[in-house]
């Protein structure tokens, strides 16, 4: 048996079905050594590498396991190198495997060879370059390890094409495969009974607490210990854009997303609290804006996987390094030992006592914000054109998502692109589920939401997928029209098509004085004709009214389809606050009343 096909027996062994790749000279022997476990796996040849690396994102954050993309060497390693990054950013367990030159070329500057080994060492948690089979297994064990186990993240395997048709001889057992060690690989799963004991007695003192979720939850499959927590206390729980999805967003605590783009009373909250209980959040600038004013006047709980993301942007009162479904355990349970305790003390006051967790006029403040804060409709700048039903003006884009919120079940996906069309998603829509939100975050990669829709779907072949795009975003990667035609991938596609790369517009309409850009992308381009052409469904929107139709009839449809929806070329999606600005300024004020525009 060759390294290849002992290189896909390991993947099998590690749980992968479904991988996406792309072949190439350099991975002839690995892509050959498939035809030989089609009962067991399957590769989805996909039109860019970059999409393998980004239908692999979807695969893992829709499954909770880990994702693989596969490329050749030279540029075909290359392409997955923004997939990778992104990844990385986000903290997505992805296997990246790319094909090498044969050994005795590699630093020859052969044909299609790059040291792939050093492009992705500062974008992965770690990376192999395997010289002989006999280690193509324990490499392969080592890698689904470390992707998945700790902070998760992506991990490359350079893989020589001469060592892919090396004979492998002594094979390891399925036992040892199973329990491979890592050198110094040791992550901290469960936190420190002092320091979970000192953020209960924080909690139990605090007068206006609020919990702020991150894709931490997600990754350890917490969302349950956080509505458990959440709701015994009566804490508001704010999220991050990684982390929507991980608290029911229908749930009278949920105050939505924070940040640059965060909603008004989410930030508010935060901006109002004096002890914020911060779980699997890296605190990232578009959260952040100005660290030095940033939840200066509160107290900071910090729980996270990684030691090295606690005090690195914001400094905390108690870092707590654990994973985050047990760290919310833990100080659940402290918590109650410790009430329990005050409770049976005569000598405490009353006063205290009615205020173990949080202050009720907090709760009650935060209920009535919250309440003016949805009444509020965020409308386009321009008088009139706010997409009303049978109206001439063009589609304001919160009436999509207002729609789709109408026809979606809890299971189903939602996947974006990246600008405008994410945010106006992160804001309006309200999920119900885990790993039902799948975007990409800290590297916003124009290009992600279709790919990623893609493996989403292969993950979770039985939940309806959405894929929130914009006319920008969706053209880095509509080749994958193809990859979805192929393999009868039935999923829908809305594009938010307002002719412009909406973000970057509504920048320089805000803060350069609509000095306009590069950013005009026409409006000649047909979607619903494209996706045709490609054999799928394809529709396009011109009218609020038509918005119910088009998208129960993509549902029900047996094909994968296109909704092209011509939105208000300069709506804006609202608030914005200047990157780096005070929070504190901006959101840290009482909002007027319901109606408010802002």
């Amino acid at each position: 048996m060759n390294g290849a096909k002992v290189f896909i027996e390991s993947m099998i062994k590690s749980g992968v079905d479904t991988t996406f790749g792309f072949p190439g000279g350099q991975v002839i022997p690995l892509f050959d050594a498939y035809l030989d476990y089609e009962d067991q796996i399957r590769n989805v040849l996909v039109r860019h590498e970059q999409a393998a690396a980004h239908a692999a994102e979807g695969y893992a954050r829709a499954s909770g396991r880990v994702g693989v993309c596969v490329a050749t060497s030279g540029p075909g390693a290359c392409n997955l190198v923004t997939g990778i990054a992104d990844a990385y950013m986000d903290s997505v367990p992805i296997v990246a495997i790319g094909g090498q030159v044969p050994t005795r070329l590699i630093g020859n500057d052969a044909f299609q060879e790059t040291d792939m080994i050093g492009v992705t060492l500062p974008i992965t948690k770690h990376n192999f370059q395997i010289r002989d089979s006999k280690d193509v297994e324990s490499t392969v064990a080592k890698a689904f390890k470390l992707s998945l186990n700790g902070r998760p993240g992506p991990v490359y395997i350079d893989f020589p094409k001469d060592v892919q048709s090396q004979k492998v001889g002594k094979r390891i057992t399925d036992e040892e495969f199973r329990n491979i060690q890592i050198k110094g690989f040791d992550p901290t799963i469960i936190a420190n009974d002092m320091q979970i004991s000192r953020a209960a007695d924080l909690m139990i003192k605090s007068l206006r607490p609020i919990i702020l979720a991150g894709g931490g939850i997600i990754s350890s499959n917490a969302s349950n210990e956080l509505r458990e927590f959440a709701q015994l206390f009566g804490i508001p729980v704010c999220t991050t854009l990684m982390g929507k999805s991980c608290f029911d967003e229908t749930h009278p605590l949920s105050l939505g997303i924070v940040g640059m783009h965060g909603r008004r009373i989410a930030n508010y909250a935060m901006m109002n609290s004096d002890v914020v209980l911060v779980i699997g959040c890296r605190f990232s600038d578009r959260i952040t804006g100005d660290t030095n004013t940033y939840l200066n006047d509160a107290k900071i709980i910090h729980i996270d996987i990684d030691p090295a993301e606690i005090g690195k942007n914001v400094e905390v009162t108690i870092p707590i390094v654990a994973n985050a479904k047990n760290a919310l355990s833990q100080l659940l349970e402290a918590i109650i030992m410790k009430v329990e305790k005050i409770e049976r003390t005569d000598s405490i006051s009353s006063a205290s006592k009615k205020n173990i967790i949080g202050n009720p006029e907090w709760i009650d403040r935060i209920k009535k914000y919250k309440t003016a804060c949805d009444a509020c409709v965020n409308f386009p700048s321009k008088a009139g054109n706010q997409g009303v039903a049978g109206s001439a003006a063009k589609i304001f884009p919160k009436s999509i998502i207002d729609e789709l919120n109408k026809i979606m079940d809890k299971d189903d996906i939602i996947t974006t692109g990246v600008g405008q069309h994410q945010m106006f998603a992160m804001h309006y829509l309200k999920l119900r589920t885990p790993r039902t939100w799948i975007s990409s975050g800290g590297a916003g990669t124009m290009g992600f939401g279709l790919p990623a829709a893609i493996g989403a779907k292969f993950a979770k072949p039985q939940s309806n997928v959405y894929n929130i795009d914009g006319d920008g975003s969706f053209q880095m990667s509509i080749q994958e029209l193809e990859t979805i035609r192929s393999n009868n991938v039935r999923l829908t596609s809305i594009i938010f098509n307002n002719s412009y790369l909406g973000m970057v517009r509504q920048w320089l309409e805000l803060f350069n004085d609509k000095r306009y850009s590069q950013v005009n992308l026409g409006s000649e381009i047909d979607f619903a004709k494209i996706s045709r052409a490609y054999g799928l469904e394809g529709v396009t929107v011109e009218k609020t009214s038509e918005l119910p139709d088009a998208l129960k009839n993509a549902r029900d449809s047996s094909k994968a389809t296109i909704i092209d929806v011509k939105i208000e070329e300069e709506s804006n999606v609202l608030p914005m606050m200047t990157p780096g600005g005070n929070y504190k300024t901006v959101f840290g004020k009482c909002m007027k009343g319901p109606g408010e525009y802002f």
